[in-house]
């Protein structure tokens, strides 16, 4: 008599996902968009605001 096998998905799939996009938003606005506000010549409140928004959006996610 053969067993049926039961497929798991690999748990740490969705975490590593996950990690992986918190680090990108967390790199691109703490580090890459003043870079680039400062290159482009964006004023700081603006800069702070694209930050904001760029948060929001990873927290949506």
């Amino acid at each position: 008599m053969s067993q049926p096998t039961i497929r798991r998905p690999p748990a740490a799939q969705p975490e590593m996902t996950s990690l992986l996009l918190g680090a990108g938003f967390a790199l691109a606005s703490l580090i890459l968009l003043p870079a680039i506000a400062q290159k482009i010549g964006l004023g700081s409140s603006l800069t702070i605001a694209l930050r904001g928004a760029l948060m929001r959006a990873a927290h949506r996610l």
